[in-house]
């Protein structure tokens, strides 16, 4: 289990295939909020970190996370 902080917002969510979920707009408690489907405005804020979740977020939790790199988290299972 992958530990998630405030360092990861803006990073990509990928799926076990390689495939982008979205973008992690907020991290709170361990668990990453992902916007799915941002458009060109929020996703320049969350990839600088200065975005925010709402309520069409996904909540992803850390236990579900496989690897986190520079660039992006990817979970060990499809969500």
């Amino acid at each position: 289990m992958a530990t998630l902080s405030g360092e990861d917002e803006g990073k990509f969510l990928m799926d076990s295939e390689g495939e982008q979920l979205g973008i992690v707009s907020e991290v709170r408690s361990g668990t990453a909020y992902v916007d799915p489907d941002p458009n060109l405005g929020e996703a320049w804020l969350e990839v600088f970190g200065w975005g925010s979740a709402d309520d069409d977020d996904l909540a992803v939790p850390a236990s579900v996370v496989d690897t986190v790199t520079d660039k992006e988290i990817r979970v060990n299972k499809d969500l």
